[in-house]
C-alpha cells in the first residue's frame, strides 16, 4: 500500500482508508448505508491491516456513537497499528449546547468520543461542518488545547467554503496555533465541483485531501448503467438519493468512459474511478466503505496501478462541466490563473 503524507504535517497515510459509517446502522439513513455488528467489523478491519490499509475513518453522528464503538471494540488490542479519525460538531442531543463547535462542545465530544472509540488520543479530529455561530478564534483554540493535552494528534475540517478554510488557516497562523492539515471534502468524476476553488487553495496552502464518497453516493458502482433499471431491492435507490442530484444523461456518459476504460485493463468501473481519484492533486487518502468482505477487497484492488495519461484524459472529458461563476471567467485568464490539473 502506498502511502503519502497528510498535508503540511509529517503524518503518513495509505492512499486509501477504511470509512466505518457503515457500522451500527443506529436509525434509518445509517441503515441504508449499512449495519455492521462488531464480529464483521473486526473481520473487516483485518482485511484492512492485511492488505497495509491502517487508517480508520468514522463520526460521532454515525448511528449517534454507535460507528465509535464498534470500530473501538472491532480494533481492540491493535489500537497501537492504526490511525483513527473522528469528527465532531453536528448534533449528538436535543440540547442547546448539544451541536456546533463551541469550546464546551468540542471538549466534551472529544471526551466522549475517546471513550466509545476505547483509546486515549484521536490521530485527526475534523471539524465536520462549518460553525458560523461560533467564533472561528473560540474553534481552534479549543482544538489547540485538545492537541497540546495529547488527547489529538491533528485537526482537520470537512466540507468546509474555501473561505472558511483560509480565514482558519490564517487565524492559525496568527496565534500560533495547531492548523488544519487536511480538508475531507466530497470528490468524484460526477461531482469536480471541489477542483475550482477548494483544489487550488489545497495546493497553495499545502492541505491534504481525504476524500469521502468517492463514488458520487454509489452511483459509480457498475450497478447504474445506461438502458438498465436498478434491481427492485437494490439500497441504490436510497443512498443515490441522499446526494445531490446528477442529471441522467451526465452520469450515464460518465459511466459509458468508465466502462470503456475498465474494460481496456481488465478493471472494474468503481476500480477505475478510484484510481482516477487517487492520481489527482492533493489528493493524500480516499475514504473506501464496504458493507462485506468482497466489496472491500474489489475496493483495495483499485490501487497498485495507474491509469494512463491518455486514460484519464477521456475520464476527464467525459466529466468536465462549465463551472460556476467566477470559475468560468477565470478559465479565459489560464495563463495567469493555471488550473490545478
Amino acid at each position: 500500500m502506498q502511502f503519502r503524507q497528510l498535508g503540511h504535517s509529517g503524518l503518513k497515510v495509505p492512499v486509501l482508508s477504511f470509512g466505518a459509517a457503515t457500522f451500527g446502522g443506529g436509525n434509518e439513513f445509517f441503515k441504508a448505508w449499512g449495519d455492521t455488528d462488531v464480529k464483521e467489523a473486526t473481520r473487516l478491519i483485518d482485511i484492512c491491516l492485511d492488505r497495509g490499509v491502517n487508517f480508520f475513518d468514522t463520526a460521532n453522528i454515525y448511528s449517534r456513537g454507535q460507528s465509535e464503538e464498534i470500530l473501538g471494540a472491532a480494533i481492540g488490542k491493535k489500537r497501537d497499528q492504526v490511525l483513527i479519525s473522528t469528527k465532531a460538531t453536528f448534533a449528538m442531543g436535543d440540547g442547546p449546547n448539544d451541536k456546533g463547535s463551541s469550546r464546551y462542545q468540542l471538549i466534551k465530544q472529544c471526551e466522549d468520543s475517546l471513550k466509545r472509540l476505547k483509546t486515549d488520543h484521536i490521530d485527526v479530529y475534523f471539524m465536520h461542518g462549518f460553525d458560523a455561530l461560533t467564533p472561528i478564534q473560540e474553534v481552534l483554540s479549543a482544538l489547540d488545547d485538545l492537541v497540546k493535552s495529547g488527547k489529538i494528534r491533528y485537526i482537520g475540517c470537512s466540507n468546509f467554503s474555501g473561505w472558511h478554510l483560509m480565514k482558519s488557516l490564517s487565524i492559525s497562523e496568527r496565534y500560533g496555533w495547531s492548523r488544519y492539515i487536511c480538508h475531507q471534502a466530497y470528490y468524484s468524476l460526477i461531482g469536480r465541483e471541489f477542483e475550482w476553488e477548494l483544489m487550488p487553495l489545497g495546493l497553495d496552502q499545502k492541505v491534504g485531501t481525504m476524500v469521502w464518497s468517492p463514488l458520487g453516493w454509489g452511483r459509480l458502482t457498475g450497478k447504474i448503467k445506461r438502458g438498465q433499471p436498478l434491481p427492485a431491492e437494490s439500497r441504490l435507490h436510497k443512498t443515490s438519493d441522499m446526494g445531490p442530484p446528477v442529471q441522467d444523461q451526465y452520469l450515464y456518459q460518465v459511466v459509458d468512459a468508465l466502462e470503456e476504460v475498465a474494460q481496456e485493463i481488465g478493471k472494474t468501473v468503481p476500480q477505475v474511478a478510484l484510481n482516477w481519484l487517487a492520481q489527482r492533486p492533493t489528493v493524500a487518502n480516499i475514504v473506501i466503505g464496504a458493507r462485506n468482505e468482497e466489496q472491500l477487497k474489489q475496493n483495495l484492488d483499485a490501487v497498485g496501478w495507474d491509469l494512463t495519461a491518455e486514460q484519464v484524459a477521456r475520464l476527464d472529458a467525459a466529466s468536465d462541466v462549465t463551472p460556476i461563476y467566477p470559475y468560468w471567467h477565470q478559465r479565459q485568464f489560464v495563463e495567469r490563473n493555471p488550473l490545478p490539473v
